[in-house]
């Protein structure tokens, strides 16, 4: 990571998920953080995180699963998975947004929580909808756009994601993204 320092240092956002050894992960964040990088945080494969890490994260991105594992809460309907994601707040990230699968996405800040419903559509397979909806979001938000915004995206890219079959073939390009939402809600 310190080798990366200059790379990170000239980016808008810095995605992180837990497949890297915890220490490596840790000191991205360091060295983002040190630069006024914004540090997004997939906390998948599921397992506990130190408060070092968390205190370094500005937005938190985990699924039902990863939330009931790090909260010990359930996240069955709204209200359980509103009180996880404030939960999640509470161990020093700012902003904590629940994937909820066909639910939608959960953003949970200061002010309180607000769920995104999900797009509707039949799914053909599931596997990289969560992945779709991190790597849209992360683009979005590093691009500027609000986290509602960048919810959005996430959103449009989950769907697309399970409308084909594996996981790298199912994640959808920038224009897929971008005529998915000027089709649905007359924006890109």
């Amino acid at each position: 990571m310190d080798a990366a320092e200059a790379a990170i240092a000239a980016t808008a956002a810095l995605l992180l998920q837990l497949e890297s050894p915890l220490e490596t992960v840790t000191r991205a964040a360091e060295v983002a953080r040190a630069h006024g990088v914004t540090v997004i945080l997939n906390p998948a494969p599921a397992r506990s995180l130190p408060a070092a890490l968390l205190s370094l994260v500005d937005v938190l991105i985990p699924n039902e699963s990863e939330t009931a594992l790090l909260t010990g809460m359930p996240v069955g309907d709204r209200a359980q998975a509103g009180a996880a994601a404030m939960a999640l707040r509470e161990s020093g990230v700012d902003t904590v947004i629940l994937t909820l699968g066909e639910r939608g996405a959960l953003l949970a800040r200061a002010g309180g929580t607000r769920l995104f419903p999900a797009f509707d559509v039949t799914p053909v397979d599931t596997t990289a909808a969560g992945d779709a909806f991190v790597g849209g979001f992360a683009v979005a938000l590093a691009e500027g756009q609000s986290l509602a915004e960048a919810v959005r995206w996430g959103n449009a890219a989950s769907v697309l994601a399970t409308t084909k079959l594996g996981a790298q073939p199912s994640l959808p390009t920038r224009q897929a993204v971008e005529t998915y939402l000027l089709k649905k809600l007359g924006r890109k």
